[in-house]
């Protein structure tokens, strides 16, 4: 497979959307900027605006695996790095227990009882990957500095193994929602991208792309609502995906324009609280769309 031409940032544009993935000017830039300097992207914005959908697009742009550290409140590095099957090795230590102890730990500290987790399974792919650390706010200070170190050197120490270090350097993604600061350290080392929900046009542009079907009529309508619900004083505003779920839903359901009764039953396809459905047709039912 042939390497695509990203070697610009029109370029990216284009490769992104050609998968389908419709980026603006800033996000074509970082991406080109973080391969040409080999450097990884921290994206930050609100849920759902398309900061997983990034690395995912880029994956299918570079034909390259996609590797996902989901993070979460309690994951070390057993979970995020490596461990070993401790299950396996008390096998083989009850199967050779004539022998003496530093014949068994030199056998049980193998690689066949190493069990790979998402970084380091990134760190020894004999291939490029996209590596994706997926809401890296949410892990603890100790992970997050154990994070850094392995983006600075793109290596692992494992005492019994040595160390292990990438022979291609993948592309890093890291995507947070902001629920806290993130350590300056690990800022420095990356390209800083913020991405928020897009403008109606661009929005319009985004359902066309991944709505067959859609009228452009319809698909202004959409975008139109999701911006002026966006700008309400909401618990939780509509996600982009949660805006093509919407235009998926109209469409299934043959609708041609949106009125005030097609809006009043299927905002709850937009929105996911009763309180912010209650507000929401109480403030659009009483305005135009155009």
């Amino acid at each position: 497979m042939s390497h695509p031409d990203i070697s610009s940032p029109a370029r990216v544009a284009e490769a992104l959307t050609s998968v389908d993935y419709l980026p603006d000017e800033r996000i074509s830039q970082v991406v080109f900027l973080a391969d040409r300097l080999g450097k990884p992207v921290l994206v930050e914005g609100p849920a759902g605006v398309g900061k997983t959908e990034l690395a995912k697009a880029m994956a299918a742009v570079l034909g390259r695996r996609l590797i996902r550290l989901q993070c979460y409140e309690g994951l070390d590095e057993a979970k995020a790095l490596y461990e070993w099957n401790y299950k396996k090795q008390l096998l083989r230590i009850q199967a050779e227990a004539d022998q003496d102890w530093n014949s068994i730990s030199h056998d049980i500290f193998a690689e066949e009882f190493l069990l790979t987790r998402p970084l380091l399974e990134a760190i020894r792919s004999p291939d490029p990957v996209v590596l994706l650390i997926d809401e890296v706010d949410r892990v603890e200070v100790e992970t997050e500095a154990l994070l850094l170190e392995i983006l600075s050197d793109f290596q692992v120490s494992i005492p019994e193994l040595g160390t292990m270090a990438a022979s291609s350097q993948p592309m890093v993604f890291l995507t947070s929602n902001n629920t806290r600061e993130l350590s300056e350290a690990l800022k420095r080392r990356c390209l800083f991208l913020h991405i928020d929900y897009p403008d109606p046009e661009r929005e319009q542009a985004i359902l066309a792309a991944r709505v067959p079907g859609l009228s452009e009529h319809l698909a202004s309508q959409v975008a139109r609502v999701a911006r002026s619900v966006r700008n309400l004083d909401l618990k939780k505003a509509p996600s982009v995906s949660e805006t093509i779920d919407w235009a998926r839903t109209l469409l299934a359901l043959a609708v041609e324009d949106v009125d005030e009764e097609i809006l009043g039953d299927t905002l709850h396809v937009l929105l996911k609280y009763q309180t912010d459905i209650e507000k929401a047709a109480k403030e659009l039912t009483s305005s135009p769309r155009g």
